[in-house]
């Protein structure tokens, strides 16, 4: 039996920041004095700052060589009579996936591309919190806290964050470049290992929040985010208001369990019957996740196959690909995304907020609101889309509402030039 520890997997850097003065001038500076300037060092966590390792990814030659093996020794089922994915994920597709995963697909190269940016683990609410910090590059650059969701990672911004960080590149003005600082969520990625406790949104939150203030010292910042991360984002909104400029969300923190009134309007009616289908129909996963996270744990945790098709089907029930996945969603980064969990072994802690969700009241509780300025992209193809007058009900000062053309609940990976374009806009009359 083995249990995958990713600390000892990973290639940490001898040389910890002495006072981690080095890492504040390459990452903090400059920032004028705005709402979001940086902290004195005085009002920082000393001991976290003190514990701050610059990190980077090697999964060793053995783990790979072992995914490989057990690929090459998939048994797979049968495929259900009627049509290709109407039950799950179609297994001609995955024996497709698979074989190439196992014979072509280049880790190496997926890793160079995370390891391309600056990344650093730090002792947080009793983990080792995970994350990317990419300084912006512009005379101003604001720090933003990008979140992803499930089943998502780091890997998801890879095309999104030098469109924030350095939009002179892509044709921007360097005015609007942010400073990114984007982790695994506690539980996610390289943000676990064995043993370690859960987290729900209401932690992922805070821990998030001690990360941006008293760690890297952001006296305020903004934070976007897509499933998970957008529930942590709104959380935030709601309990560290103070902390944040505002919020961009392209997935909405509203109740699931109100009904349409006599006095719902037309289009709130279409949306509850569209949220009825998709409890009906879409949340097995949700149901097996958020009650018995640990037995599923064991299946997805020692079959690669099984990984993978929990995770592609997913991908490709919630984009936008008129049913072809890898016309939006290239397999090398599916696959990028679905080896970050294999190499971690996080499946079983990522499902934990889940749980949370299901033996917990709503992260954002009855009668109550977020009051930060609000921005949020409706995407065509997202898994739900409540109309304005429902998310007014949460969110009271909603600043930006964009109907997108294109794209799905994987924005990021989707369409990163339209998303990083929104959350520029959204973001502009706020940084002063």
């Amino acid at each position: 039996m083995k249990l995958t520890n990713f600390d000892a997997h990973a290639d940490l850097r001898a040389c910890r920041m002495k006072g981690s003065a080095t890492l504040w001038a390459r990452v903090n500076e400059p920032l004028p004095p705005r709402c979001y300037a940086v902290l004195p060092r005085a009002q920082r966590s000393k001991d976290a700052m003190a514990q701050l390792q610059s990190f980077t990814l090697r999964v060793p030659d053995t783990d790979i060589a072992d995914l490989r093996e057990r690929l090459a020794g998939t048994r797979f089922p049968d495929q259900a009579p009627g049509e290709a994915w109407a039950y799950g994920t179609d297994v001609g597709y995955l024996q497709e996936l698979v074989e190439y995963w196992g014979s072509a697909f280049d880790w190496r190269a997926e890793e160079a591309r995370l390891n391309a940016f600056p990344q650093y683990k730090v002792p947080l609410a009793g983990i080792d919190l995970h994350f990317l910090h990419v300084p912006g590059k512009g005379p101003a650059p604001c720090p933003l806290l990008l979140l992803h969701g499930w089943p998502g990672s780091v890997f998801e911004f890879l095309e999104l964050i030098p469109r924030l960080t350095d939009p002179a590149s892509f044709g921007g003005d360097p005015a609007d470049a942010f400073t990114v600082v984007a982790p695994s969520l506690p539980g996610y990625g390289l943000s676990f290992k064995p043993g370690q406790a859960r987290f729900g949104v209401e932690e992922i939150a805070d821990c998030v929040a001690e990360l941006m203030q008293d760690t890297l010292g952001y006296r305020r910042f903004a934070a976007q985010g897509g499933d998970w991360g957008a529930f942590t984002a709104s959380r935030l909104g709601y309990a560290h208001p103070e902390k944040l400029i505002g919020i961009h969300v392209n997935l909405l923190a509203v109740r699931r369990d109100h009904q349409a009134g006599a006095d719902a309007s037309a289009e709130e009616k279409i949306y509850f019957g569209e949220l009825a289908s998709w409890l009906k129909e879409e949340t097995g996963y949700q149901w097996i996740q958020g009650t018995r996270p640990q037995t599923l744990a064991f299946a997805l945790t020692d079959s690669p196959a099984g990984l993978a098709a929990w995770i592609t089907e997913k991908f490709r029930a919630w984009s936008d690909c008129g049913g072809n996945v890898e016309s939006v969603i290239p397999r090398d980064r599916l696959l990028a995304n679905i080896s970050f969990y294999w190499f971690t072994g996080a499946i079983g802690s990522s499902f934990w907020p889940y749980y949370a969700r299901m033996h917990r009241p709503w992260p954002i509780p009855e009668g109550r609101t977020i009051d930060v300025p609000t921005g949020y992209a409706q995407f065509p193809r997202e898994i739900l889309r409540p109309p304005r007058s429902l998310a007014a009900r949460t969110y009271a000062d909603i600043r930006r509402w964009t109907v997108m053309p294109r794209g799905g609940h994987f924005a990021a990976l989707e369409q990163p030039e339209a998303l990083a374009a929104e959350v520029r806009e959204f973001f502009r009359p706020l940084r002063a």
